[in-house]
């Protein structure tokens, strides 16, 4: 049950669609609204994506984040968070982005998949995702920050309740040329090299994901049968970062290299 009432709903909806459009990050919600739970967030990021939609940006599928032990413990939270993606959101391999276009920019490391069936269940195992996935591709996902992370005038730091209603802080996705079946390779040990101007940043293993990748779109997919919703065919569901995110500067080139399962590249201007 929300501590907001609609009306606080919408207005911090309003702001956190103006940062964006704007260009300029707001103040943490969480200092307007100390009292927002997490079904306070998520209502905010529902109804923030809602005007997104209605401005013909349709859902292409769902992320997951906040995966891992270390960035939990960060965030004072004890279980992952999602956030939708757009269609706007989803950008091409080898691509030039603007950077002045994002607030914050930064950049993570996840394996993507892609539904062939259906899945919805609050009992769903890794066998059940992996029956349910047509591919699975190297993925990067681009994320910003609609609200300060801290308040530079305050010095007021915002907390995992912003980062939910502010859409997990997703704001791109950027997916491989390479596919690959689910049973094709062994995801637990899928890694990748992420470079910033040919030095390397972070390394990591899919593994990070909660003990396996598909561990996340279970999570998704229970957290979403909970309201009668299902994953359907077609959509990108990301499964959670097992990198620290790193930040990006116009004039910056990433590289991603996974290994046997290819590279990303893409450039910010």
């Amino acid at each position: 049950m929300t501590t907001l009432d609609q009306q606080q709903v919408q207005a911090a909806a309003a702001d956190l669609y103006r940062a964006e459009i704007s260009r300029a990050q707001i103040t943490p919600l969480t200092q307007a609204y100390p009292g927002m739970d997490l079904d306070d967030a998520y209502a905010i990021q529902s109804a923030w994506v809602q005007r997104k939609i209605a401005k013909g940006d349709p859902v292409i599928g769902y992320k997951i984040g906040l995966t891992s032990r270390a960035m939990q413990r960060a965030m004072n939270i004890d279980t992952p968070d999602f956030g939708i993606l757009l269609q706007s959101m989803q950008f091409s391999n080898r691509c030039r982005i603007v950077h002045a276009d994002f607030t914050d920019p930064r950049i993570e490391v996840e394996l993507a998949f892609v539904l062939k069936h259906r899945l919805f269940g609050d009992s769903l195992s890794i066998d059940d995702v992996l029956a349910a996935t047509d591919y699975v591709t190297p993925s990067l996902e681009l994320i910003a920050a609609r609200s300060f992370r801290t308040d530079p005038e305050t010095g007021y730091t915002r907390t995992v309740m912003d980062t939910i209603a502010d859409n997990a802080a997703n704001a791109g996705i950027i997916l491989g040329e390479q596919r690959f079946l689910p049973d094709a390779i062994d995801m637990r040990w899928s890694g990748s090299i992420l470079y910033r101007n040919d030095i390397i940043e972070e390394t990591g293993l899919a593994a990070a994901v909660l003990d396996h990748p598909a561990n996340g779109i279970c999570w998704i997919a229970r957290r979403f049968a909970q309201h009668g919703i299902a994953l359907e065919p077609g959509q990108i569901l990301l499964s959670g970062s097992f990198t620290a995110p790193v930040i990006v500067r116009p004039g910056d080139r990433i590289r991603a290299d996974y290994g046997p399962l290819g590279e990303i590249r893409c450039e910010f201007v």
